[in-house]
């Protein structure tokens, strides 16, 4: 018989807003601890705590989901918590190229926010060209980096072979040092 965790994936993914509300509430110390990690390096970024409650919005907004387990719900909670972060850094810089129109002398902390945000797209950027060659490598990016999960926790929540992830990792780390580097 399924568990109590797999029961409430089933059910958010089919919309129900209390099963999703009760899946949250059991996995928030992880969602922060995922939160934290996908923010690491840059400290202007969403805090913590706003971060996954931006998530958890964005689950309640998507309305059907499917969610197969636990780590394909944090695989996708980690693309979640990327596109949030990328769309942060977006409005970071439009406000340093003059969005807000007020002129301000600039500090060595800005420079270093604006070199945070930069690199944040420059990453996202890597990424989704690697989404539209390789979209599997990029699945297996955003599972192992950003979600943090485990080799055989990115392979079941993709359903391939433990072997098939770790040839992908490999290869999508090389692809993506190689891309960020020139």
């Amino acid at each position: 018989m399924p568990g109590e965790l797999t029961l409430l994936l089933k059910a958010a993914g089919e919309g129900d807003q209390p099963a999703l509300n009760r899946l949250v509430g059991l996995l928030y110390v992880d969602l922060r601890r995922l939160a934290h990690r996908c923010r690491q390096g840059d400290a202007k970024a969403l805090d913590t705590t706003s971060l996954v409650h931006e998530c958890y919005l964005r689950f309640l907004n998507s309305r059907q989901i499917e969610i197969n387990d636990r780590s394909h719900f944090f695989a996708l909670a980690a693309r979640i918590m990327r596109q949030l972060l990328v769309d942060y850094a977006r409005e970071r810089l439009a406000e340093k190229r003059g969005g807000g129109a007020t002129h301000v002398q600039l500090r060595d902390s800005d420079a270093a926010e604006r070199s945070e945000a930069e690199h944040c797209l420059a990453v996202d950027q890597a990424l989704e060209k690697l989404a539209e060659i390789r979209p599997i490598q990029a699945n297996v990016v955003e599972c192992r980096f950003f979600a943090g999960l485990t080799e055989q926790e990115t392979a079941d929540a993709l359903d391939r072979s433990l072997r098939s992830v770790q040839r992908d990792w490999q290869a999508a780390r090389d692809w993506l040092t190689q891309h960020l580097d020139s």
